[in-house]
């Protein structure tokens, strides 16, 4: 049977030793893309199930570091006020990239990756919004 960890000096040794894990599994995914890179290519580096993983990684890494930021945010600021300001600042940088594409490529290109530049910048600032609503509740 397996024993829990009740001393606090343990746990935290526990979470180093999974940090340093977490280092140099991500330093080694990283090693071996960067020799397919060299070796074969760029598209058969983002073709390697590797780039999925560390990709995946990244996003959910910098997710559970933003639940940690909002519990460690010392004034109170209005969820609804930020979240406005960064829709704004997304519709900006969106229309921007949109625009940038569309003179390079046709309208419809430029639309999608607006669309889509949008998109990946909302979704981060919706979490962040729920996160600090939960914190103000």
């Amino acid at each position: 049977m397996i024993q829990k960890i009740n001393d606090e000096r343990l746990k935290r040794k526990n979470l180093e030793n999974t940090r340093i894990l977490f280092i140099v599994q991500t330093a080694g995914i990283i090693g071996i893309l960067g020799y397919e890179l060299v070796t074969k290519g760029m598209d058969e580096m983002t073709g390697n199930p590797l780039w999925f993983l560390l990709i995946l990684t990244g996003i959910v890494s910098a997710y559970l570091s933003m639940s940690i930021s909002v519990d460690h945010e010392s004034d109170e600021k209005s969820p609804k006020k930020g979240l406005l300001i960064s829709l704004a600042a997304s519709s900006v940088i969106a229309i921007g990239f949109g625009a940038a594409v569309t003179l390079t490529a046709d309208l419809n290109t430029g639309i999608l990756v607006g669309a889509i530049v949008f998109i990946c910048f909302i979704v981060p600032y919706f979490y962040l919004y729920y996160l600090r609503r939960k914190q103000e509740d």
